[in-house]
């Protein structure tokens, strides 16, 4: 099972195969079962052409793994993890010439 422990929308720059990308989608994610469990930041850029143009094209998605081990989900390993979640996605950002703009946030944030 996957779900999304944080999502949000930001302002963001990046160009990829040549369309510019003017959003992101950041996500923390949690994949459990089987007794084992995996925690990935992800961010995924896209035109967002006007306001209403929410529409996420996954051509543009980079995922970083940040932790997997056994056992199951823990609320107190995610403050972890969100503690550095910015950083790690200023990093993958970073590595592919993009950014996200974090003071211009689109949509509130979705925690699950």
């Amino acid at each position: 099972m996957t779900i999304n422990v944080y999502e949000q929308y930001f302002s963001a720059h990046h160009v990829f195969n040549g369309v510019e990308r003017r959003a992101a989608l950041v996500m923390l994610t949690c994949e459990s079962g089987g007794g084992q469990v995996r925690y990935a930041c992800a961010v995924t850029f896209f035109p967002h052409r006007d306001e209403e143009d929410y529409a996420v094209s996954y051509d543009d998605y980079l995922e970083k793994e940040l932790y997997a081990a056994s056992g199951r989900r823990s609320k107190k390993r995610e403050a972890a993890l969100m503690e550095r979640f910015r950083e790690e996605i200023d990093s993958l950002a970073a590595d592919a010439g993009a950014r996200v703009l974090w003071d211009e946030p689109l949509r509130p944030a979705r925690i699950g």
